[in-house]
Formats: C-alpha cells, sequence, structure tokens
C-alpha cells in the first residue's frame, strides 16, 4: 500500500513538471533568447484553457477543441507581439515589467467580458476518464495522457532546436543575437515567431489542466512565478534545464506536500510537524532556487557562448 502510495505521488510530481516545462519552455526562450521580462505568459495560459473549454463545449469534443485551439493562442501570441510586445524590445527590465504586468490586467479583463467572471468547467469524455493499473495502485488515465503529451513536446522541442535550420538560429540569437543580427538572421521575425509559440505551449499547458480543475480567471499567474523559478534552476534559455528543473520541482512539491509530515514527526513533536509542514513544503522550492543562485548562479544547464 505504501509502495503504491509513493508510485502515485511520483507520477503526480511528474505531471506537475511536464505541465510546468510547457510554461518554462516558452518562457525560458523569450527571457533567454529576447531578454525579455514578460510576465503576462501565464495570462496566455489562461486564455488558452479558456479557448479550449469553449470549443470543448461548442463542439462536444475535446481532442478536437485543443486541436483547434493551439493554432488560435499562436495567433493570440502573434497579434500581443505585433501590438504590444515589439516595442519593448529595446526598453529596460523594468519597463518591461510593468507594461507585461498591465497586460495581465488587461487579459483578465477581457475575459471576464468574454466569458464572464465565473469559471467554465468541463467533463472529460469518457474514454479519457478511466483508471490504468499499475499493478501496485491505480492512476488516473488522463494525468497519464498529460505526461505523455508533455514528453512528446519535449522531444519535438529537443529535435527542432538541435536539428533544424529554426533550432540553429534560436541557438545563434541565444549566444548572440547582435551577432546573428549582423550574419543576416531576421531577428524581429524570429522574436515574433518565438515569442508566438511561446504562447502556444504556454496555452497547451492551460489546455491540458482545465479539464482537472477549471479555466478560472488568473489561473496562470500562480505557476508563472514557478515557471520562473524552473528557468532560473535550468538556466536561462536552455530548453533541456527547463525540463530538467520542471521535473526536479514537480517532484520535489508534490513529494514534499505528501510526505515531509511523516519525515518531520522522526525529529519533532506530531502537533508541530503537521503544524510546520505545509510551510516547509512551499519553501523546499525556493531553498533550492536559492541554493542553485549561490553555488551555480548560471543553473544547472547554462547556455555555451553566453
Amino acid at each position: 500500500m505504501q509502495s503504491g502510495l509513493v508510485i502515485v505521488q511520483l507520477l503526480n510530481g511528474i505531471q506537475l513538471g511536464v505541465l510546468l516545462f510547457l510554461v518554462a519552455a516558452g518562457l525560458t526562450l523569450v527571457f533567454g533568447v529576447m531578454d525579455f521580462v514578460n510576465l503576462a505568459h501565464g495570462s496566455l495560459y489562461m486564455v488558452g484553457a479558456f479557448i479550449c473549454a469553449s470549443l470543448t463545449l461548442s463542439l462536444g469534443s475535446f481532442p478536437l477543441a485543443v486541436l483547434l485551439s493551439l493554432p488560435a493562442t499562436f495567433a493570440v501570441g502573434l497579434a500581443v507581439e505585433v501590438v504590444f510586445i515589439r516595442h519593448l524590445y529595446h526598453r529596460s527590465h523594468l519597463d518591461q515589467v510593468l507594461a507585461t504586468f498591465g497586460l495581465i490586467l488587461v487579459f483578465d479583463t477581457l475575459v471576464q467580458i468574454v466569458w464572464g467572471p465565473a469559471g467554465i468547467t468541463y467533463p472529460l469524455p469518457n474514454y479519457l476518464n478511466g483508471r490504468v493499473d499499475l499493478l501496485v495502485a491505480e492512476f488516473p488515465l488522463y494525468r497519464l495522457l498529460i505526461i505523455g503529451a508533455g514528453l512528446v513536446v519535449a522531444f519535438g522541442l529537443y529535435l527542432v532546436i538541435g536539428a533544424t535550420r529554426a533550432g540553429m538560429l534560436i541557438r545563434a540569437g541565444a549566444s548572440n543575437r547582435v551577432m546573428a543580427g549582423a550574419l543576416g538572421v531576421d531577428i524581429r521575425a524570429l522574436f515574433r515567431y518565438m515569442f508566438a509559440a511561446g504562447a502556444m505551449l504556454a496555452g497547451f499547458g492551460g489546455m491540458m489542466i482545465a479539464p482537472l480543475t477549471e479555466a478560472s480567471i488568473g489561473m496562470g499567474n500562480d505557476i508563472l512565478l514557478t515557471a520562473f523559478v524552473v528557468i532560473i534552476i535550468g538556466g536561462i534559455g536552455s530548453v533541456r534545464g527547463a525540463f530538467v528543473a520542471s521535473l526536479i520541482v514537480g517532484l520535489i512539491d508534490t513529494m514534499g506536500r505528501a510526505f515531509l509530515d511523516d519525515a518531520l514527526k522522526l525529529v519533532i513533536s506530531n502537533q508541530a510537524a503537521e503544524t510546520s509542514a505545509p510551510a516547509v513544503s512551499a519553501m523546499l522550492v525556493y531553498i533550492l532556487m536559492a541554493a542553485i543562485l549561490y553555488f551555480r548562479p548560471q543553473g544547472l544547464f547554462p547556455l555555451r557562448g553566453r
């Protein structure tokens, strides 16, 4: 029974890590290559969830809604980059933070106008709502599909960045965007499509989690903070670092919440352990980030030449 609980919590941690990766992958490229601090990245996570929720209720098919929502979220990212973001590239990070914080308020207001103040909930289709027998425990099928989808995205990004011309341009821009521009790379186009791709990845994360919770206003704010922690741990601009750090953070957060109180009971009283465990668990990820900043400030997988 205990081994089954451990396996379930491990899978929950991997699922959380995969969702973090979908947000952090685009964020680390935008921050690492474009040197742009985008606080509104979590809003794109929210927009993807709401678009997918609306299409699911309208079409009656969740997989079809996801397929249609991905290009829709990409288009939203393109529009945001053209209308707002491109005018901020040469401004200071403080200006970028203030402007994109304003975008968070704009997105929240627009979502409230279009979809209303209440969240949108919708059930999964029956064929995705079952459980899988893992011999020692059962685990929801849809959560396994989230893990699988995240691993497919991670592998796809690995191939694109490591084995395509577009990936070569991304790596060149991350290492030295001034030199890349001098060699004829269209930096504006690179930035535009990279921002839109990051928006689509964030939106995909929102689409995946919405059936388990709901599409709600402000749902991207909490995961955005954790995504920034992930890219600091993994290394700014490194997709591999974002993937590894996402899994580490997801496992630490999930396992800490599940088992830290039992571990603390070995050294302190039961009441003190139950009282302090939630607070200590919430701190673990930030303690790890502080340790990484002290011992390896460039992150676990820094970009070469950066």
